[in-house]
């Protein structure tokens, strides 16, 4: 399945729209990461840890969308863009969506 975030693809044309679809996650922070987070914020740099949580967030949205891209008869989703929002105090959604496509091949 190709899934990107512009309106076309090189080499392909869209012969038919299948309209919207989606993948979202809602996931929680854990006590433990917390405690080694705040501990890096004392003294700077990246938290890895939540960076492997939203990394693994947006996968796991990704695979959503697909999922129900290609339960349409997709072969194609264009135009993809993420989003995210706080859910409550330690939980955030990642939502990511996009126009489910059938591409052709040009020239064929």
């Amino acid at each position: 399945m190709i899934v990107t975030p512009s309106a076309q693809v090189a080499g392909h044309r869209v012969v038919r729209s299948l309209g919207l679809v989606y993948g979202n996650t809602i996931r929680a922070r854990h006590v433990g990461k917390d405690i080694l987070a705040g501990l890096k914020n004392l003294v700077g740099g990246e938290i890895q840890e939540y960076t492997k949580l939203m990394a693994e967030a947006r996968e796991q949205a990704i695979d959503r969308m697909v999922a129900a891209a290609a339960s349409r008869g997709a072969n194609a989703i264009v135009n993809v863009g993420f989003s995210t929002s706080y859910v409550m105090q330690n939980a955030s959604e990642i939502l990511v969506s996009g126009d489910a496509v059938v591409l052709e091949a040009e020239g064929t």
